[in-house]
């Protein structure tokens, strides 16, 4: 018989499969929403509990250990035992749970404002929202919904194209003393925000705008979109963002859209699940439901694409 006052603590045990899926403990971190100090410590404790290393260290660099890979496994296989025997119970007792994965950015900026209107319409229905901007396993981590920017490549996963999105300029009202560009010519001359990546680079809208410019050196460059679009709101020179993140700000005076050129992303907003995942009331209800608020947010006047 299993003593069970032995079993090591089950955070301890999340954060060590996590880590080991991960081959990080700041991505680990990411995803049970915990710093990465304290994965750190969960693990080591678990690593002195157990009497033998899990992972190898080299500064900041990790690497899982044989022994730690057989463990990690055997804990996967449990805590995916045990996410499907709490599914069947709620399901049993008639509540429903529905479990959304979504960027960051999109899930603060868009789909959480929205998310009242679901939750008022379908009460019974406990939404839990994870905004991570990596595509976890969704069966394993007991994810129901990905909605995700990207070109629609998520291989095993039924995705399913939602909506296009549109890149363009926007500053604050008060730029400059309220001395805003009245023409892309003129952004010579502004401070260019700018993100890390291929697809936030600034030369495809150049070109759109007939400019000749190279993309912006130095400065601020941030890996999150929403950093960009605050340090624009308080002034600091012009970012080049996505419509979906910067539309609240826009309608709430925050940021003002420079000019009439929007540049259609190669990527777009997908929503992605395993395709027996389809057949839960709830995610049928919450695809039902996505489809209707995008396609009233592109019926606004707003809306680069119209």
């Amino acid at each position: 018989m299993v003593d069970f006052r032995k079993l090591p603590n089950l955070a301890a045990l999340r954060a060590f499969e996590a880590a080991a899926r991960h081959d990080s403990f700041s991505r680990a971190a990411e995803e049970i929403h915990v710093t990465p100090g304290a994965i750190s410590h969960q693990i080591r404790a678990l690593e002195e509990e157990l009497g033998l290393p899990l992972f190898t260290r080299n500064g900041k660099r990790i690497a899982i250990t044989e022994a730690g890979r057989h463990f990690a496994g055997a804990i996967r296989n449990a805590l995916t035992e045990i996410a499907a025997a709490t599914d069947m119970l709620q399901a049993q007792g008639g509540r429903q749970r529905l479990v959304v994965s979504s960027p960051p950015s999109f899930a603060s900026r868009w789909l959480a404002p929205r998310l009242w209107k679901f939750i008022d319409r379908y009460p019974d229905i406990e939404v839990i929202l994870q905004s991570s901007s990596h595509l976890n396993d969704l069966a394993r981590d007991g994810i129901d919904v990905g909605v995700r920017f990207g070109l629609g490549n998520y291989p095993g996963l039924k995705a399913e194209l939602i909506m296009e999105d549109f890149y363009y300029p926007v500053a604050s009202p008060n730029y400059r003393q309220g001395r805003l560009p009245s023409s892309p010519q003129q952004l010579r001359d502004c401070v260019l925000l700018r993100m890390d990546g291929l697809e936030e680079s600034w030369l495809p809208w150049f070109r759109l705008a007939g400019l000749d410019l190279p993309d912006p050196a130095g400065g601020l460059v941030t890996q999150d979109s929403s950093l960009t679009l605050r340090a624009a709101a308080d002034g600091a020179g012009v970012a080049l963002t996505r419509h979906a993140i910067a539309s609240q700000e826009i309608a709430a005076g925050e940021l003002v859209r420079l000019f009439d050129i929007a540049w259609k992303s190669e990527r777009a907003h997908y929503f992605v699940c395993h395709a027996e995942t389809l057949n839960k009331p709830q995610v049928g209800h919450f695809r039902a439901w996505l489809q209707e608020e995008i396609a009233l947010f592109k019926s606004s006047e707003r809306w680069p694409g119209r």
